[in-house]
Parts: C-alpha cells; structure tokens; sequence
C-alpha cells in the first residue's frame, strides 16, 4: 500500500507531460511527437518511484539506468523517423475521420491514452525502484533481456533505415538481416526489453508485473504494433503477401519453404 501514493504520482506526472506535448503537437499541426514521448514516459515514472527515496536500492539504479538508455534511443529513433516521413499516416487517417475537431480531442484520444498505458505498464518500474528484495538471479535475466532486446530493436531498426533511404527498394520488401527471420523483429525486440523490466518487477516482489508484460505484448501485437502495420502495408508493397507466407510474424523463425507443386501422376486409367 505505501507504493500507491508513488504510483498515482507517477500518473499525474505522465498526465502533465502527456497534456504539454499535446500542446506542441497543435502548434506544429503534428500528433505525431506523441510517439517521440513513449519512451521518454517510461523514464520519467522510473523517475518518480525512485524519487522520494533517501537511497535508492541497486536494483533501482540498474532499472532506471536500463530505461533511461532504451527510452533515449527510442525517442532518437523516432524524431529521426518523424522528421523524415512527416505525421505518421496513422494520426492522418485519424485527422480525416475527426474531422476539424481532432486537435481537441487527440488530448484524450491520444495523448492522455497513451500516458495512462504508460502508467500500466511502467509497474514493475515501481516495484523495482521500491522494492528491498536483495538482488536474485531473475535480475541477471532481466538484464540479459533488456541488453538482448535493445540490441535486437535496435540492429533491426538500423537495417530497415538503411533499406528505406535507398531510392532502389522503393515498393519492395525488407527481407534481409534480422528482417529474414521476422516481420516486426524491431517489436520483438521491444517485447523482450519489457519481459526484461518484469523479471526486474518479480525479482523485487512485484509479483503483479506480470500483467505489466502481457499488456505490453497485447499492445505490441494487437494494438499499435503489428496489427496495425499489417492492415495497410500488404497494399504498399505488392510481394508482401509471399513474404508473409514465408516469414513469422513476430518470434524469429527460419524462413518457411515454398510450397512446391507436384504435378499428378498419370496412371494410365
């Protein structure tokens, strides 16, 4: 119960950067920066949990140090993205259905959604900065998840940066490097990292992160990530669909064998 007070906290700060960003994204008629603010939200509720603290418990330092990092890659990552591309075609699709009210109400439809699924998912943050569990052989897993699925996101975005900024793939399938194995391995990257923070959450007694975790993945594959990219992006790229055939969606697999066809055989009947 004393963890509760830290964690509304950590609402009312996520609230208040969400509306401040919302503000920026009238100004430059761009909802877009709204995804720039994911990562850096995750930080600064880590942020919050930690702050009150007189001393701050190892495992907090290595949390907050780990999603400090992910979140300053993430952002850089985007803004680089967004800079590039404009608004993403997502909050132009949503524009157009809204109408000439949707700067007003992306405040809620956007902006504050988006912190109160941070604040979701941000409590195994809370559970480690809070915790005083000594440190478990859990927390050696969730480093290893956390650096493995940085590192994984991070190759796999680099790779599709690189593909996109050459004139000769336009209209073609990424289907090289970790892409070969994956058709979202920058999200399967972003999956581990989050599994990574809930053993983290485990480890200091929160056995509830868990939840944390299985919101992650069902945003990740049914909400914002793969389910949503998958909609549209078969009618941008024509061999799509063959590449779905062959590929996993999500968890790296070896590349599927087209199906080869065998002509009957004639048994002189």
């Amino acid at each position: 119960m004393s963890n509760l007070p830290a964690y509304g906290c950590g609402l009312a700060v996520l609230l208040a950067a969400a509306t401040a960003t919302w503000l920026i994204s009238i100004a430059k008629r761009d909802a877009s920066v709204a995804d720039i603010l994911w990562g850096p939200m995750f930080a600064l509720a880590a942020l919050v949990y930690a702050w009150p603290l007189d001393t701050t418990p190892a495992r907090g330092v290595i949390v907050l140090s780990l999603v400090t990092i992910w979140a300053a890659r993430l952002a850089v990552h985007v803004a680089r993205r967004n800079k590039k591309e404009g608004e993403d075609p997502r909050y132009r699709d949503m524009r157009r259905r809204n109408g000439p009210n949707f700067a007003l109400k992306s405040v809620y439809v956007v902006f504050w959604l988006q912190a109160v699924l941070a604040w979701l998912v941000s409590a195994p943050l809370l559970a480690a900065a809070r915790g005083t569990a000594p440190l478990h052989p859990v927390d050696v897993l969730g480093v290893l998840l956390v650096l493995g699925g940085l590192a994984f996101e991070s190759i796999a975005d680099a790779q599709l940066r690189r593909f996109k900024h050459d004139p000769a793939n336009r209209g073609r399938v990424l289907d090289r490097g970790l892409w070969r194995y994956s058709r979202h391995p920058n999200y399967f990257g972003e999956c581990c990292v989050w599994w990574g923070f809930v053993c983290f959450g485990v480890a200091a007694g929160g056995w509830w992160s868990v939840a944390s975790g299985a919101l992650m993945t069902w945003l990740l594959l049914r909400v914002s990530g793969v389910a949503l990219l998958e909609r549209t992006i078969g009618e941008r790229r024509p061999g799509y669909a063959e590449y779905v055939r062959r590929t996993s969606a999500f968890v790296p697999l070896p590349p599927r064998k087209p199906a080869v066809y065998r002509a009957p055989i004639d048994l002189g009947n």
